[in-house]
């Protein structure tokens, strides 16, 4: 059998300047703009939840007398 499969190791490197970092900075109004647009998309969801249940009590009112 031949072990030489088993007996090679990756070729990492070890020196830190080769390695590439991404940028630390964070666009501040992109975060914002999610952040609106995720509050919207709540305000909606509760919108609709709360339309269908005055609406379901209404319509059993209605179907009781």
């Amino acid at each position: 059998m031949n072990n030489e499969g088993l007996t090679r190791t990756s070729n990492v490197v070890d020196d830190p300047t080769q390695e590439t970092e991404a940028p630390l900075r964070v666009n501040v109004d992109v975060l914002k703009q999610r952040l609106i647009e995720q509050q919207r998309k709540d305000r909606v969801k509760r919108t609709i939840i709360l339309s269908t249940v005055v609406v379901s009590l209404g319509a059993l009112t209605v179907l009781t007398y």
